[in-house]
């Protein structure tokens, strides 16, 4: 076998290689000759035509078999005696396959680069410190308060803030429509969660009173019938209700799931909780620094094959996360493509630190996540069978964890400086915003744990 290597820009590398006829030839034949102990033809008994008949009847189909065959078992030969690490699959271009001449062929494909790193000591990271205080306690506690409001029927006008119980009828064109009428309707008045026709137009509405208005149905309905469509909405107010914060007792602290301790142990809980989040915070900001700092100190080359297949897969991260099922919506391949770089050099850059420093998975680190990731389920100890069953999803358990000993690596060794953050700083947590938010339908900083059915929410 011949193989002649060149260079064709950056990463990108021209391997020919030539496969002499008689290797072709030789391995054609054995396989008609195999074949022929089998072949099952009219006129004949199993394994009895004449290898002539074989090769005229299959012979054609045999080389093609055996020419792409050979082009991908001398390909992986070639690459190893060059010693290469092609970072994808090679596109081949045919150069001589007739059945008189060698196998000719050049595979156009791009290899890893080669990597070397600054020291680690070169990296700067600032790693937020905060802690917990009785005065931060205090503000998620009144936030918990304003989750749960309570509503008290009136007799007056509604204002905002209020929650106007009411039934509806669309109508189209003066016509009913499937679906178009709804009752038992809750709006909390100033918390734009309705129509901004509807939310309008019960400012000032009391119980018993009857009320038409003109809407347009947004272009996103989950009724395609309302969709986008202007029509009437017939009100019947049945209710308003004023909203008031519920008093701290007993009954609160079992809504969050405390049962004993009252107050104290409520307050205990939500230190507890809060401790946790800003922790996992604090671990997310100082290695995202980290890995910011290592790829801003290492600038490398990327096989654009690798960015190519990172932007797809954010396409599909990006289709998932925003429910999106016709590929037209996605935005352009262009807007992910320095997101998808960044990536393939990280993923680079990680994999030579673990491979020359020698970092072998701890298995501590990913059962400890395999727990994480199963407590989800209803029931974590089938799901953790299931994982443990499932090699490519334990791959990528594993490798996710590697990743994680890298950064800690990384971490030791860095200048690391310490900036003093509060809580609300780190963890995006707004006291006085609370209020501004709809009490009924927003959740994000419910505290985690045994508290309630939310996970506490982090910037």
């Amino acid at each position: 076998m011949e193989v002649s290597l060149s260079e064709t820009g950056g990463l990108s590398r021209r391997l020919e290689v030539a496969v002499p006829a008689t290797e072709v030839t030789r391995e054609v034949q054995a396989r008609l000759k195999r074949l022929s102990r089998t072949a099952r033809l009219k006129g004949f008994r199993p394994g009895k035509a004449p290898l002539a008949v074989i090769t005229k009847q299959f012979g054609e189909q045999v080389r093609a078999e055996v020419l792409s065959d050979l082009m991908r078992s001398s390909f992986a030969e070639a690459v190893t005696q060059e010693k290469l690490r092609p970072a994808g699959g090679p596109r081949i271009e045919p150069i001589a396959l007739g059945p008189e001449s060698d196998l000719k062929y050049a595979a156009h494909f791009e290899v890893l680069p080669e990597i070397s790193t600054n020291p680690p000591d070169s990296l700067a990271v600032e790693r937020p410190t905060a802690e917990v205080t009785e005065a931060d306690v205090d503000a998620m506690v009144e936030n918990m308060r304003q989750q749960r409001p309570v509503f008290t029927p009136v007799e007056r006008a509604a204002h905002d803030s209020d929650r106007v119980r009411l039934d509806y009828q669309a109508r189209i064109g003066g016509k009913p429509i499937e679906g178009g009428d709804l009752t038992d309707v809750h709006v909390v008045l100033g918390t734009r969660q309705a129509m901004p026709e509807l939310e309008e137009g019960l400012r000032g509405a009391q119980p018993g009173e009857q009320r038409t208005l003109n809407v347009v149905f947004p272009a996103a309905h989950p009724n395609k019938k309302l969709a986008g469509q202007a029509a009437q909405l017939h009100l019947s107010i049945k209710a308003v209700e004023e909203q008031s914060l519920p008093a701290v007792d007993e009954e609160f602290f079992r809504t969050y799931g405390v049962e004993q301790g009252g107050l104290a142990e409520m307050r205990a809980e939500v230190r507890k909780s809060m401790e946790q989040e800003l922790a996992e915070v604090i671990r997310g900001r100082t290695r995202s620094q980290v890995l910011e700092a290592l790829f801003r100190n290492n600038p490398i080359e990327v096989p654009q094959a690798l960015v190519e297949e990172q932007v797809q897969q954010l396409q599909i991260d990006t289709a998932r996360r925003l429910g999106i099922r016709d590929a037209s919506q996605l935005p352009r391949p262009e807007a992910f493509l320095e997101p998808a770089r960044r990536r393939v050099a990280l993923g680079l850059l990680i994999s030579h630190i673990v491979q020359s420093n020698g970092i072998k998975v701890d298995r501590e680190r990913v059962l400890a996540r395999l727990g994480a990731l199963v407590e989800a389920y209803p029931n974590p100890d089938e799901a953790r069978r299931a994982y443990l069953q499932n090699a490519e999803a334990m791959r990528q358990i594993e490798s996710a964890a590697l990743e994680d000993q890298a950064v800690d690596w990384l971490l030791e060794r860095a200048h690391v400086t310490e900036r003093p953050m509060s809580f609300a700083e780190l963890t995006g947590f707004n006291r006085s915003a609370a209020a501004d938010h709809d009490p009924e339908y927003d959740h994000e900083h419910a505290p985690a744990g045994a508290l309630g059915q939310q996970q506490a929410g982090s910037t």
